[in-house]
């Protein structure tokens, strides 16, 4: 069974940075299409960011330029560095995984506020 665990959340004052990372674990015999999403309160699920496994990557435009996703294969570890945060960023991030079926973390509470 396949399990993500997202790590790095926290408050942050705005303009500051925070690394989310989400390690697989489980029967993986590659990550797949690896994603990080958010939910706001009172708002729906958002996608944030997305790497296939080639390395193409995508974005919401309200990121773009700001956050950045990357990936460790041999970690089975997918990042989300998040630069110039503000606080509409105030979320819970959660990590998502595709190869076939689709896995989510638990989530990481990430709150912006000076």
């Amino acid at each position: 069974q396949v399990q993500l665990v997202e790590s790095g959340g926290g408050l942050v004052q705005p303009g500051g940075s925070l690394r989310l990372s989400c390690a697989a674990s489980g029967s993986i015999r590659s990550l797949g299409l690896m994603a990080w999403y958010r939910q706001a309160p009172g708002k729906q699920r958002e996608l944030v960011a997305h790497i296939i496994s080639g390395g193409s990557t995508n974005y919401a435009d309200s990121v773009k330029g700001r956050f950045t996703i990357s990936r460790d294969n041999a970690k089975n570890t997918v990042y989300l560095q998040m630069n110039s945060l503000k606080a509409e960023d105030t979320a819970v991030y959660y990590c998502y995984r595709n190869d076939g079926a689709a896995y989510w973390g638990q989530g990481t509470q990430v709150t912006v506020s000076s």
